[in-house]
Order: C-alpha cells, then sequence, then structure tokens
C-alpha cells in the first residue's frame, strides 16, 4: 500500500440544489440488494436454500465464494447503531456463540465440498475483535481448514475493527490470522459528537491502529464515519476531514445517519436538540464530498470514496464493480456464503437470511439444521432488474443495446410503465436519455436511489402492494 499524495481526479460530482434534494429525498432501499431483504419469505427456508446449493453445483461454470462471518457481540451501546449487535460485557457469550459457529461452518463445508474456493472474506458484525485473540485463532484456522482459500496475493480478506479494542500486538496477530484490508470504525474525532453518540473513542487508539496496521503490511486500510450526528458543525465536520485525510486511508466510507428512534430503541437516547438540521445535513455532505474529492479521492457512489489506484476505483473504471450486502465490492462474479446469526448469503440466484435472535440461531444448529430463516428465490424479472439497478448503482451508466442483448428484452417496451418517470428525471437534470444509453448526471449520483425505485415492481401499488413496506432511511 502506497502512502504518497494521492493524485487529483477531473470528476468531481456536484450536489442537487436544495430545492431539489428536499423534494426528491423520501425513504427508499439503499439495494444491497434486489429485491430488498424485507421481501424475503419465511417459506423459503433451509430447504430453499439447499436447493440453490445444488443449482451452483449443477452449474457449468461455479465462481469462486465470498464468504461473510458475522460476530454480534459489542462492549458497549453505541447509541447511533441500527446493526444486528449484542451489547454484553458477558464473554462466556462469545465463548458459546463461537462453537455453534463452528458448527454452521461446518454444515456449510459439507454441502460446498469440491467448490469451496473462496477469495473473498469478511468479518463483520457487531465488533469482530470482540473476540479474544485465542478465538480469532481458532475462528479462522477452522474456515482454512474447511475452505480453500485463495493466496494472500490473490485473495481479499477483510476484517471490521473498533480500535478501543486492540493493540498492536493484536493487529499483528490479525494480519498473521490471514486477514489483509482493516477497516476502522471513527464516526467522527470530535469529542462533544463521541459524548452525544456514547463512543469515547481517542484519536490517539486510531492513529495507532493504523499506524501498526500499516507496519504490519496491511494491504488496504479503511476509515468509516458518519454524517448527520448529533452535535455535528460543518466546523467540527471539517477537523474530523482534515485529521482523517492526512493518514491517507486507502478508502472512506462516509455514511448519512438514520435517526428512526421509533424502530430502534438506542437512538432514543439521541437529544432531539442535538441533531442537525436538514439544511445542516445537506451542508455536511457537500462539505464531504468537496473535501474528500478535492483531496484525490475518487466518489465511488452512494457513500464510498477510494484512492484512484484502489480496487474499487479500478473495477468501478473497468466496469467489474458490484454492490452488496456490504456495500460497494470486486469480485462480481462471486456467490456469498454468510455464517452466523442473521447474516445474508447470496447464491445462485437466491438470497437467504440466517436467524436473527440467537435463541433460535442455537436451537436450528441443535436440531441439526442450517439456521435459515427466510429467504426468496429470484424470478427472471428479478434478475433483469437487479441487473439494471446493479448497473446504475455501480456505473451510473448502462449500455441498453447490450442490456438488451443479455436479457432477450426491449428495453423500451419492458418498461414501459417506467417511461414517463425517467423523462421525469431526465428534464430535472438528474438523467441523460440518449439512443442505445441511460446515463446518470453527476447531480444524479446523489439521488441515484431515486433512480433505482423507479425499476423496483415491489415498491409499486399493483396489486395491493404498498408503496413503501418498511421503514427505510431516507434516500438524501
Amino acid at each position: 500500500m502506497t502512502t504518497n499524495a494521492i493524485p487529483a481526479m477531473p470528476d468531481v460530482p456536484a450536489l442537487p440544489s436544495s430545492e431539489l434534494i428536499a423534494r426528491m429525498s423520501r425513504q427508499g432501499p439503499r439495494y444491497t440488494s434486489y429485491p430488498t431483504a424485507d421481501r424475503f419469505a419465511p417459506d423459503f427456508g433451509s430447504d430453499g436454500y439447499r436447493r440453490a446449493v445444488a443449482s451452483r453445483r449443477q452449474a457449468p461454470a461455479r465462481p469462486p465464494l465470498s464468504l461473510y462471518v458475522h460476530i454480534p457481540f459489542c462492549q458497549s451501546l453505541c447509541y447511533y447503531c441500527a446493526c444486528n449487535k449484542i451489547v454484553t460485557g458477558e464473554r462466556d457469550k462469545a465463548a458459546i456463540y463461537l462453537g455453534y459457529l463452528l458448527r454452521e461452518i461446518d454444515m456449510q463445508a459439507a454441502l460446498y465440498e469440491g467448490m469451496n474456493r473462496v477469495e473473498q472474506l469478511h468479518f463483520g458484525g457487531g465488533t469482530p475483535t470482540y473476540l479474544s485473540g485465542e478465538q480469532m485463532g481458532v475462528l479462522t484456522r477452522h474456515l482454512r481448514e474447511r475452505f480453500d482459500f485463495a493466496g494472500d496475493a490473490d485473495g481479499e480478506y477483510g476484517i471490521e475493527i473498533d480500535p478501543r479494542t486492540v493493540d498492536a500486538a493484536r493487529i499483528a496477530q490479525l494480519r498473521a490470522q490471514g486477514f489483509n484490508r482493516i477497516s476502522l470504525g471513527v464516526q467522527d474525532f470530535d469529542p462533544e459528537v463521541q459524548q452525544a453518540v456514547n463512543r469515547i473513542q481517542p484519536e490517539s487508539l486510531t492513529l495507532e491502529a493504523i499506524a501498526a496496521a500499516r507496519a504490519q503490511g496491511f494491504r488496504s486500510i479503511s476509515i468509516d464515519l458518519i454524517y448527520g450526528l448529533p452535535k455535528q458543525s460543518v466546523a467540527s465536520m471539517r477537523r474530523t476531514l482534515d485529521k482523517v485525510v492526512a493518514v491517507a486511508p486507502d478508502r472512506i466510507s462516509v455514511y448519512s445517519y438514520a435517526h428512526m428512534p421509533e424502530l430502534f430503541k438506542s437512538q432514543r437516547l439521541i437529544r432531539e436538540e442535538d441533531m442537525p438540521s436538514a439544511q445542516t445535513r445537506l451542508d455536511l455532505l457537500a462539505l464531504c464530498i468537496a473535501h474528500l474529492t478535492a483531496s484525490g479521492y475518487v466518489y465511488i457512489g452512494m457513500d464510498h470514496f477510494a484512492r484512484p489506484d484502489d480496487e474499487l476505483a479500478l473495477a468501478q473504471r473497468a466496469g467489474r464493480l458490484h454492490r452488496n450486502f456490504q456495500g460497494y465490492s470486486t469480485h462480481a462474479e462471486a456467490d456469498m456464503l454468510s455464517c452466523g446469526v442473521s447474516a445474508i448469503s447470496a447464491v445462485a440466484g437466491s438470497y437467504c437470511q440466517n436467524e436473527k435472535s440467537l435463541g433460535r440461531y442455537y436451537a436450528a444448529l441443535d436440531r441439526g439444521q442450517l439456521p435459515v430463516a427466510r429467504g426468496i428465490r429470484l424470478s427472471l424479472d428479478d434478475l433483469v432488474r437487479r441487473d439494471l439497478i446493479g448497473r446504475l448503482m455501480c456505473d451510473f451508466d448502462v449500455d441498453l443495446d447490450a442490456f438488451e442483448r443479455r436479457h432477450g428484452i426491449g428495453f423500451a417496451s419492458y418498461f414501459g410503465r417506467e417511461q414517463a418517470q425517467l423523462d421525469d428525471y431526465a428534464a430535472q437534470g438528474l438523467l441523460v436519455r440518449e439512443p442505445g444509453r441511460l446515463r446518470v448526471t453527476s447531480q444524479g449520483r446523489f439521488l441515484v436511489r431515486n433512480i433505482c425505485m423507479v425499476f423496483d415492481r415491489y415498491l409499486g401499488r399493483e396489486a395491493g402492494v404498498p408503496l413503501v413496506r418498511m421503514p427505510y432511511s431516507r434516500t438524501v
């Protein structure tokens, strides 16, 4: 990994006007999948998943696997967090969970025997480093005994860490356990913001973790930030961005905080009077875009920025960028096998999610069953729309002639009902419609979720389907 200055890139997206954003902002999916997870059904079950794996086995070409492992535990509660997590200081719970997780891995490995090549691995949570170094060693060795991992130079093996839970020795241990990418949760360096969200994280801990990761030869370092948190201001966010850019991570994620206290109890602990106004949120977004692109980072899309020599930026330029349940990713051809409570897999044209509660997750494994709670087998229409939404989210540009050949359809006739809304978005400067091409404009990139929603048939009103079936975050 290089630490030299990042060359400036000419493509600096322009933020839409406040008036347009106010008019377009609404609840909508983030499209880490299509159909979205709220469309999964309980009748899919473990039998549906086994059929999907059998379909993969019968396919003439079997792509490598992307493996995800979910560790749900956290030592303390961050008020903003909407992840599936368990806050506990009882470390024996992690030991019990690890035992069950190893059992699920064994069951999954048996299903994938002979087609178990892994080229991507990601540990998420919760806080994966809640596991002790010894427990993590047991888990990583077990995975490598059950699956065929690509070598370190070819595989992408990442882990999310909380800098408050590691030191230089632990980071060296993670590297020795096979991880070559590391993602650090920061959210904001400002002490008042940290106090307001109950995440006290001294700047020194983050800087020490980054220095240790570089010293151990981690191939990629990523930092996660959030804008829209309580007590945030343009001035405080600028200070945070200055500090982040100074350490030159390979990737920076700047997530929009979705304040939904009616859904997430922990968010009720945030004082409403501390929340930034709608205009301040827009100012924070504009600042993040301007600051990071001026510092040479490429705006990948949604919340992601990357150095121009990073694999995400290279994949986007080559048309190989992919979006999955972890956000933007490379290795678009890979099936995703996920293990752990609440984890979501994407295999052979299907999605499925494990049980969300530890009790049900454990009970299924005690019965000798895979802990699949729900899922969906994609229809031909789902596959067409997933491809289109994926290309819009990743490339912001769709070659309609190639798309029609790929699916054997005529775009204008297949999406006849959507044409009027596309024309409306084009009139608002969000799209350019050319013969054989659909292109998202620079301003439209910030409203790409709205554009993708045009093609989401599950958001329609036909057959009594509600416009929005769950409390999604707002699109901007």
